[in-house]
């Protein structure tokens, strides 16, 4: 993994008011909503001086964050949530999910136990023990606990949420993974239901996350067909967007597998 990816303050954005933080191992969003801030995921840990940075930048700071949407529980997607939480943001994430959250890195694996060991990859792929090493120096073993998470069930609409985001089922990646999308903007949030960057695998391209970080990879494929009829840009929790329709990326991911 490149040594630079720590230092990348932001991504060219993917759309009006909306900014791409992270590295390039791992992506978080932040929109700037009529009604407040609101953040799509929220990296590792240490990439809470990032989001910090880039909110003094803009005249913000933490306490203007309205909402944290979580996709799932693990820790390279939860890193911020804390932080944002108790500055006073409500903090979303699907009820299957919400124990991993509450117990930081060990109960989300605990939770949503990987069909694979790490193993089998690290022997074919030695660049996935630096991502791994590279999420260790980030706090990804440690993870964010937020033990009062706001939680949802199932396909809705957030009304709470500025932006009025849709809930969109996609169980597999982990038994409570989501993605949002915000209509009015033509945005798709997937989390790690869908990505077009794996760092374990090295694969480029839409696919379902690799079987060492993913519980169930049969329902996780099964679950992209909730994507076919959607209209919108996808922005993945790895790698960049996706330039064709979500049913378009969602074909790829069928046609590439399990991995």
């Amino acid at each position: 993994m490149p040594s630079t990816a720590s230092h990348r303050s932001t991504a060219p954005s993917p759309a009006p008011g909306v900014t791409r933080l992270g590295d390039v191992e791992v992506n978080f969003y932040l929109l700037d909503e009529p009604g407040g801030i609101v953040l799509v995921d929220g990296g590792l840990p240490g990439h809470l001086p990032q989001l910090r940075s880039y909110l003094e930048g803009a005249g913000h700071s933490l306490g203007d964050i309205r909402a944290v949407l979580l996709t799932h529980a693990h820790p390279d997607h939860t890193g911020v949530a804390a932080a944002a939480r108790q500055a006073g943001a409500d903090v979303w994430v699907h009820e299957r999910d919400a124990a991993g959250l509450a117990g930081g890195a060990r109960a989300a694996s605990r939770e949503a136990k990987p069909e694979s060991s790490l193993l089998p990859y690290l022997i074919r792929r030695p660049a996935t023990l630096r991502a791994i090493a590279y999420m260790g120096r980030m706090g990804g073993f440690t993870g964010s606990k937020v033990t009062d998470p706001r939680t949802v069930d199932g396909d809705r609409l957030l009304d709470d949420v500025p932006g009025h985001p849709r809930v969109v089922p996609l169980p597999g990646h982990t038994p409570g993974s989501v993605g949002y999308l915000f209509a009015d903007r033509g945005l798709l949030f997937t989390g790690d239901a869908l990505v077009t960057y794996d760092g374990i695998t090295g694969y480029r391209g839409p696919a379902v996350s690799s079987r060492a970080f993913t519980h169930d990879s049969r329902a996780a494929v099964a679950s992209l067909t909730a994507l076919d009829a959607i209209n919108a840009t996808l922005l993945p929790g790895h790698g960049e967007p996706f330039a064709g329709t979500p049913a378009d990326a969602a074909a790829q991911a069928r046609s590439a597998g399990a991995r």
